[in-house]
């Protein structure tokens, strides 16, 4: 199984090379905790992450 990064950007957690939602490649291998935004359009979960799209995002970077 891949190893799991976080974007320092948008904080997804993802296992390629880089970030499929803002492309940037800042990432961080050391996260605490995972939510699963599934509407972030009426998750009060999402707008405190400022996350607008759905996926698996850390808590806390």
């Amino acid at each position: 199984m891949a190893k799991e990064k976080a974007c320092k950007g948008c904080k997804l957690i993802y296992t390629g090379d880089s970030c499929p939602h803002c492309a940037k490649k800042d990432i961080s291998d050391n996260f605490k905790g995972k939510v699963e935004i599934v509407h972030p359009e009426k998750s009060v979960l999402a707008k405190e992450l400022k996350v607008d799209k759905k996926g698996l995002y850390a808590i806390k970077l």
